[in-house]
């Protein structure tokens, strides 16, 4: 997904795509579903306070620090829509997109590079405790069925979905809790992808 032309260090722009998709989605369910957000509180993801970072920083932050591929935010992005389908009554909000992101990207770094930071180091970069960091990724994978193998039609879909959300200039906005029609792709919630 980022372009061969970049510099080693710069940002890849699946970075900077996934972060505007993730915070849009997070700002229209803070205003749709602040009332009912409650019902969710007992998340293991959900925050007690908005962190004061913003999605893009953070996503940075994890990029610069966790030294992992590009193809990893796609994965990540892929786990986070299994999550959400799987939990139609889970949103993604302010309160809990940082902690599903880091989770997501360590979960990704661990299935696609051969090289990659322990659970501890992650947590540091996540601002987060290690224990916190264990119960997150134990309570991911259970989330997404240990589901955790990307087809490459299912990821090219979803490389196909972040260069178009990259090259509208002001796209619609988002469904609610998942990211791609369920009809746009061939994964099925109820069955393992072989």
């Amino acid at each position: 997904m980022a372009e061969l032309g970049e510099e080693p260090h710069a940002i890849p722009r699946v970075v900077a795509v996934l972060s505007t998709i993730l915070e849009r989605l997070a700002e229209r369910n803070d205003a749709v579903h602040r009332p009912l957000a409650l019902h969710h509180r007992a998340s293991a993801f959900h925050g007690l306070t908005k962190p004061t970072i913003s999605v893009r920083s953070y996503l940075e932050r994890i990029f610069r620090y966790a030294n992992c591929s590009p193809s990893c935010y796609v994965v990540a992005y892929i786990y986070l829509d299994r999550f959400l389908w799987r939990h139609p009554t889970v949103f993604l909000d302010s309160f809990n997109v940082h902690r599903f992101l880091i989770t997501s990207v360590l979960t990704a770094v661990k299935f696609m590079d051969d090289i990659y930071y322990n659970n501890a180091y992650f947590a540091k970069v996540g601002g987060i405790s290690l224990m916190e960091m264990n119960y997150l990724e134990v309570d991911f994978l259970f989330g997404v069925g240990f589901e955790l193998n990307v087809t490459p039609v299912i990821f090219s879909s979803y490389c196909s979905t972040l260069q178009r959300e990259m090259y509208l200039e002001s796209p619609a906005s988002p469904p609610r809790h998942r990211f791609l029609g369920k009809e746009q792709y061939e994964w099925d919630p109820g069955k393992a992808i072989g």
